[in-house]
């Protein structure tokens, strides 16, 4: 079983943000190690904060809001989606493309089916 490792753009907004008209996007680094943790992802961002949470709350938040602890996940619209993270230094909201998190979601299905070679 080989890691999956995906880099995406995407927009983020923490509490401590101004409000302004539009935030840039920033690299985050989507995660998945079957070997490691077969039921959880990682999201790291810039600022290297990493996230572990498990998979099917990311699969089930493109589809309906949920959210379990700290992570909340929701769909934003058709082509977007919104995770957003609370810690002691306040909260980020990322918002994605959902096509971005499905690919890497199919690739982290792929990954955890491949056989072991002998």
């Amino acid at each position: 079983m080989s890691v999956v490792e995906q880099y995406a753009r995407a927009h983020v907004v923490t509490d401590a943000d101004l409000v302004e008209e539009e935030h840039e996007a920033v690299p985050v680094i989507l995660r998945y190690d079957p070997e490691t943790d077969p039921r959880s992802v990682r999201v790291r961002l810039p600022d290297t904060h990493e996230w572990t949470f498990s998979r099917s709350l990311l699969e089930q938040g493109l589809r309906a809001p949920t959210g379990a602890g700290d992570v909340r996940v929701w769909p934003c619209g058709r082509v977007q989606a919104v995770v957003e993270f609370h810690s002691a230094q306040g909260v980020s909201v990322v918002q994605f493309e959902s096509k971005t998190l499905l690919r890497f979601l199919r690739r982290t299905y792929m990954a955890a089916a491949k056989p072991v070679p002998h």
